[in-house]
């Protein structure tokens, strides 16, 4: 079964520092919904757009779950998810290549709606075998109530941000990483004039580069060349770069000018560097 990818959402492990993490995207003008609580023991908070959100994971000492399953991996980027409308079928083609981890997964979350009613988000996970994504977790998620995630009134941010546009992953050999996707899906990657490559799926592009192109983008850290591959940025489309720089100072968050672009880097965002452009 050929499957286009188009990436749902970026999920930033925080680990036991939610409050913090709440605290310092709402500082960088990111409107967050409010903590959600799942059934398997993680708590959370999104920043919704149009058809792709961020995702800041973590845990409440009282509430955390005595096995933390899925969610075991270290702090940072940590997940790439894409969309499905059917776990099971993909569970069947994860099968067919033989990278089918847990079979499909049922968990849920309490919402309360802008209106103040209250939903339950409901969501039905299939994930990629672990060993195959080393720098992370990657699954596919299907959204059984996607009202419950995409309100119009919830996708409006101070910052002006409106889109995750890129995921970047550092690999020492990023044609080896991105070999897993080329078993996946159907769509072929592009090659970047660098080396990387980017494999478009839906509004937000998967971007495999190396750790030099990567600490030379994002002013990261320098690492080794054949340092393990890592989950290390994120991009966003804004509406305005004037407005995400008020609010950046507002909220007296360090930044950076990139040419046309602003970035926040690692030291700042704590878990990741996050760069930010206009749509062109």
């Amino acid at each position: 079964m050929p499957i286009t990818p188009v990436i749902d959402h970026a999920v930033i492990n925080v680990d036991e520092e939610l409050d913090q993490a709440q605290c310092l995207f709402q500082r960088m003008g990111f409107q967050l919904s409010t903590r959600g609580h799942h059934s398997m023991g993680s708590s959370n908070h999104l920043a919704i757009f149009a058809d792709n959100y961020l995702e800041l994971l973590g845990y409440e000492p009282a509430r955390q779950a005595d096995s933390r399953g899925l969610w075991n991996v270290a702090p940072g980027l940590a997940g790439l998810v894409w969309k499905t409308g059917d776990a099971h079928a993909v569970w069947q083609h994860l099968q067919q290549c033989q990278l089918d981890g847990e079979p499909p997964t049922r968990f849920f979350r309490p919402v309360i709606l802008p209106d103040g009613s209250q939903a339950e988000a409901r969501f039905c996970i299939s994930r990629i075998r672990a060993s195959a994504v080393t720098y992370g977790f990657s699954f596919f998620c299907e959204h059984q109530t996607p009202q419950a995630v995409w309100q119009p009134a919830w996708q409006v941010h101070p910052n002006g941000v409106q889109a995750l546009s890129a995921f970047v992953i550092a690999s020492p050999q990023p044609e080896q990483t991105l070999a897993l996707y080329r078993q996946l899906f159907s769509t072929e990657a592009r090659v970047e004039d660098n080396g990387g490559y980017v494999l478009d799926s839906g509004t937000c592009c998967l971007r495999i580069i190396t750790h030099q192109q990567a600490s030379q983008e994002f002013a990261l850290p320098t690492v080794a060349a054949q340092a393990p591959a890592k989950m290390v940025a994120l991009c966003f489309q804004v509406a305005s770069l004037e407005r995400l720089r008020n609010c950046f100072n507002q909220g007296d968050i360090q930044w950076r000018e990139q040419g046309h672009q602003v970035l926040v880097m690692q030291q700042q965002a704590q878990w990741l560097a996050m760069r930010f452009e206009e749509k062109a």
